[in-house]
């Protein structure tokens, strides 16, 4: 029963599971049988989610949906979770959590559970403006400064962009702004982007004006930091891309409780995985700014 929970964990699928315990003499292993064996793993998962916190300087959030069943229909679930960088250097998957939505409610009461569990210290935050997410980082994590993924946001200005030639244009001349050697540099080139609009596209001007800045805290930052926080992409390609090869075999699960499951056994590999890197994530004696 162990062996099939870990081929499920590592997204083996049911009829591949069955194939490989024909050979250890076991007939006709059901979608429920493979269930009840990765429910063995419920109680090691749940220590995993609840362990004690500390010391988190860099905090990055995202969440990413996955279909599951609630209430006898089929519903997009969130979910949600957190990476962060504390005193050891090392990047360290902090917790995970299934809602029905992104709304305040479930991203507040996350962070609230990472707070519980002991998490301090938070002085840099990195995600999307998801208005929930915005909501619930201003009232339990207001103190740390926050900066908007770079990547989300270029890909947010090319769809205020008026024409094919201005959206073809954009990611590039953001480009300019978020590569500058230093915080002046680009406000002067965010600047002249904007008055660049001014005329042929004053909405995207307007646009920019008020968003843009908001992906420019990174230069606070020392600069052998700013690599590592200027998006939330190292979250999306070590986390979110081996959530989805795990579970895109499983399509739809059947309840909130299978989808914690699967979702906290991989990142509890991502974790250890990280526990153990030699390498560190960002030195912090590199404080050159």
């Amino acid at each position: 029963m162990l062996a099939v929970a870990e081929m499920y964990v590592k997204g083996v699928s049911t009829r591949d599971a069955e194939a490989v315990m024909r050979e250890f003499g076991i007939e006709s292993l059901s979608s429920s049988q493979v269930s009840r064996a990765a429910k063995l793993l419920d109680d090691e998962l749940e220590a995993w989610r609840n362990r004690p916190l500390g010391q988190v300087k860099y905090l990055i959030l995202d969440a990413r949906y996955e279909k599951m069943r609630h209430g006898g229909v089929v519903r997009d679930a969130a979910v949600l979770s957190a990476i962060g960088i504390g005193p050891d250097e090392r990047r360290r998957v902090l917790g995970v959590s299934v809602a029905l939505s992104e709304a305040e409610v479930h991203w507040r009461g996350f962070l609230e559970s990472l707070v519980a569990r002991g998490l301090r210290g938070v002085e840099f935050i990195v995600s999307d403006d998801h208005s929930g997410l915005r909501a619930a980082r201003r009232a339990v994590l207001g103190g740390a400064t926050w900066q908007r993924c770079q990547f989300h946001l270029a890909r947010n200005a090319i769809h205020h962009a008026p024409n094919v030639e201005s959206r073809k244009r954009i990611g590039a001349e953001l480009r300019t702004v978020w590569n500058a050697s230093t915080l002046a540099k680009a406000e002067t080139a965010l600047a002249e982007i904007v008055a660049s609009y001014r005329t042929s596209a004053p909405k995207l001007a307007a646009w920019l004006e008020e968003n843009a800045p908001e992906g420019l805290a990174v230069f606070t930052l020392p600069e052998h930091h700013r690599r590592r926080l200027r998006t939330s992409n190292p979250m999306e390609r070590s986390v979110q891309q081996e959530l989805k090869r795990r579970t895109v075999k499983v399509r739809v699960f059947p309840s909130d409780d299978a989808l914690l499951r699967l979702v906290s056994a991989v990142l509890v590999e991502i974790d250890e995985k990280w526990a153990s890197e030699t390498k560190a994530y960002i030195k912090w004696e590199c404080q050159d700014a």
